[in-house]
């Protein structure tokens, strides 16, 4: 668990970019940028009026996005993400949900914290503004919760994920420097996915920290699956999965460490992990260590020689035993709630 010792007055909101951890270290979001506030729920993908959200994520300055209220954001099509933006959903009660939802493209230092994203659908084609002085057309976004194309250092921390189209987390196109931590992903079948296909070999670069996650009831598989790249996959509690926890192809590298992994009652769901491979799989790095398995859940290891994540110093972080992951996830992963003069 990340303990934010945070007062929610404008002056502070920002330290929160300080309290990040894993391979994303690096990413500063809007943090030496100015407040913004979304007072409104609208939405208008070619021509966003001020007080959106849209129109603050497209702003080519950094900003640090607050709301004034709570609402249900209904986008009508995706919500392409500019670079230096935090999107800050404490103190008020956020949904993206019912519509297209977020892409984050070609652009670094995205930190996403605190909102709930679920029931999103597919968007479609059409004219879409990402700069305040481009539109371009858009061919239509899958369906995910959060889409992350060759971005770097984004964060997406404390959110609640469920019931999307397609994937609740996408990292691909040589995404790289990632970290996705305490989050409650919920009700849901291809959870996360880090890697396009198992043809591109450009995923090799990528590096992602999964770290204080909650994997809950309904979640069926992906969490996650990775091709190529390294995932860091640390203190997550499942709750259950219905097919597998932790898969992959195209001879990713995976330490699973300090996890605690409860199976559900399913026959052949037992297995953490599944490999897509045809031919040989078995040089593969994909360790456990410190990890508890509960009600016949197995981890089958492979490879050989050292699989850290060989994290910077200041990239680096403790990783307790899975016997205390229980205790760090079931009150705080997902949106925090957050009161007036308490710290959050």
């Amino acid at each position: 668990m990340l303990a934010y010792q945070i007062e929610l007055g404008a002056a502070n909101r920002r330290s929160l970019a300080d309290c990040r951890v894993g391979f994303d270290k690096d990413a500063i979001g809007g943090k030496f940028g100015a407040i913004t506030n979304i007072t409104t729920s609208e939405d208008d993908p070619v021509n966003p009026k001020p007080g959106t959200l849209r129109y603050g994520v497209i702003q080519e300055k950094p900003l640090w996005i607050i709301f004034a209220k709570d609402m249900v954001i209904k986008l009508k099509n995706e919500l392409i993400m500019n670079s230096f933006k935090t999107i800050d959903g404490r103190r008020a009660k956020v949904e993206i949900a019912y519509g297209p939802c977020i892409t984050v493209q070609g652009v670094s230092h995205v930190l996403i914290h605190g909102i709930s994203i679920h029931d999103c659908n597919p968007g479609k084609d059409g004219l879409v503004r990402d700069s305040p002085t481009h539109v371009g057309g858009c061919r239509g976004s899958d369906g995910d919760a959060i889409a992350i194309f060759a971005s770097s250092n984004v964060w997406i921390d404390h959110c609640f994920l469920e019931r999307c189209t397609d994937g609740l987390i996408d990292v691909v196109h040589a995404s790289t420097e990632i970290t996705i931590s305490n989050n409650y992903f919920f009700q849901h079948d291809k959870v996360m996915l880090l890697g396009h296909n198992d043809k591109f070999t450009a995923d090799k670069v990528m590096k992602v920290t999964i770290v204080f996650n909650r994997f809950g009831a309904g979640c069926i598989e992906r969490m996650p699956r990775v091709r190529f790249g390294y995932a860091h996959v640390a203190n997550n509690k499942y709750e259950e999965w219905l097919m597998y926890a932790v898969g992959g192809s195209a001879n990713p590298t995976i330490f699973s460490e300090g996890n605690y992994f409860k199976a559900s009652n399913i026959p052949f769901a037992k297995q953490v992990t599944k490999r897509e491979a045809r031919g040989a799989w078995k040089d593969w790095k994909w360790r456990s260590s410190k990890d508890v398995f509960v009600n016949g859940a197995h981890f089958v290891q492979s490879g050989w020689g050292n699989c850290s994540p060989y994290y910077s110093r200041t990239q680096s972080f403790s990783v307790a035993h899975g016997l205390i992951v229980p205790a760090l996830t079931s009150s705080t992963a997902g949106p925090l709630q957050c009161v007036a003069s308490k710290a959050c």
